[in-house]
């Protein structure tokens, strides 16, 4: 992902595993809350991209709870 210096626009790369795809979104109005990158790596689940992606501020969304199987027995 890459972004404007005014935060209003995005340019994300995605591999579709037939090729790369570059998909480029700006805001009408508003801004991209822009994830803090740490050692060079920004990290967020699916749903927080999709937030993201949509001008949401992605913080507000909190990933699920990974749930074990029940073990019948």
């Amino acid at each position: 992902m890459f972004r404007a210096k005014r935060a209003d626009r995005i340019k994300v790369l995605i591999w579709d595993r037939t090729g790369m795809v570059l998909v480029h979104k700006r805001l009408e109005g508003g801004a991209f809350v822009w994830p803090q990158a740490r050692d060079g790596v920004m990290r967020m689940s699916p749903a927080q991209f999709a937030a993201l992606f949509e001008g949401i501020d992605w913080r507000l969304v909190r990933p699920e709870a990974t749930r074990r199987p029940q073990l019948a027995g």
